[in-house]
């Protein structure tokens, strides 16, 4: 009786276990679950002046990460492809702007002090100096609807603690595997609108419709969930630090729920995902991956270099929120100083 009674529970457990996203058979992913959250937008301000920006609810599922062996123009760190699981949150639709940043690190004659306590805590936060040895925006402009570039990995996680204190939400980079997951968009093809690069056109700037630089957001179609730019424009900054060979240290036969690699104390060799303006549509494949390094601030003469701002005049970043925040993503802040070293 007791021998019959574990064995129901053994059956049980698998069962259970079967249907969850964690031993799904590959053949099945991506699996992508209902969407329980909703649209918003967020209003953020100083001074009397005021930027907005819209998240878009990104559904929780799994699916593989990297590029098949197949895959045109595939480099052989964008695999092994393994089966992740991703949890719900919501997106920015659109990269960061000047109108958003412009509103954490410029400082401005007469500031009022601030008065309430999420006010308080953001301005606690470190802002950045204005760079001496270039325009902020590299000649390109910083209308309203521009996208941010130029600035250090550092820099983009201060931003996320401040708007974080600023609105009260947790908000930060994305992992790679949320950054992917929510490019592909329940998608299996090398970009969200399929495997045709011809027609990228349509949905990205890249080297060869760019006109030699960045773009107002939301100018071309957004993917299956409603995200603009996520192929070109400007590249985007990931939490992890670039590993190539770290997919392969995922289970190939279960998901791996939160695979990240946490930023350390080092200014570079972080992951940025996307592809740009100044890059051919091989580079904006959804899986395509490339990472920073010294080189992109070889223009500063500042000794030490800034850890605010760089060279990289393709590359920015766009926010998420999680729905239910991991435990390690919880408070995350950089951890570079002007000490740090490369």
């Amino acid at each position: 009786m007791i021998r019959d009674i574990l064995s129901l529970l053994v059956a049980a457990i698998a069962a259970i276990a079967a249907n969850s996203a964690f031993a799904q058979p590959l053949a099945k992913l991506p699996i992508v679950d209902p969407v329980t959250h909703k649209l918003y937008t967020e209003i953020i301000e100083r001074d009397g002046i005021k930027a907005t920006f819209e998240m878009v609810p990104i559904p929780a599922g799994a699916f593989l990460i990297g590029s098949p062996d197949a895959e045109k123009d595939r480099k052989e760190h964008e695999g092994p492809q393994r089966p992740v699981q991703v949890k719900a949150f919501w997106m920015g639709k659109c990269e960061v702007t000047w109108a958003e940043y412009d509103l954490y690190w410029e400082k401005k004659a007469n500031e009022k002090k601030p008065a309430s306590e999420p006010d308080k805590k953001a301005d606690a936060i470190t802002r950045p100096s204005k760079a001496n040895h270039h325009d902020i925006d590299w000649g390109y402009g910083r209308a309203r609807n521009q996208p941010v570039i130029a600035i250090s990995h550092h820099a983009a996680m201060e931003y996320c603690r401040w708007l974080s204190h600023k609105t009260g939400k947790l908000y930060r980079l994305p992992t790679e595997a949320e950054w992917e997951w929510a490019c592909r968009a329940g998608t299996t093809t090398s970009y969200s609108f399929g495997d045709d690069p011809a027609k990228i056109g349509e949905y990205g700037w890249h080297e060869k419709n760019a006109n030699d630089m960045p773009h107002a957001i939301a100018k071309k179609k957004p993917n299956p969930w409603g995200l603009h730019d996520m192929h070109g424009n400007v590249a985007e900054w990931c939490i992890d630090q670039f590993d190539a060979k770290f997919y392969g240290t995922f289970p190939p036969d279960k998901s791996s729920l939160l695979p990240v690699k946490l930023p350390i104390n080092k200014r570079f060799n972080y992951v940025v995902r996307g592809g740009s303006w100044i890059e051919p549509p091989e580079k904006c494949r959804s899986a395509h991956r490339d990472f920073s390094v010294t080189a992109w601030q070889k223009q500063d003469p500042q000794i030490p270099q800034s850890i605010w701002w760089n060279n990289a005049d393709w590359v920015g970043f766009r926010v998420v929120r999680a729905v239910e925040e991991y435990e390690v993503l919880k408070d995350l802040k950089s951890k570079v100083t002007k000490q740090s070293p490369n």
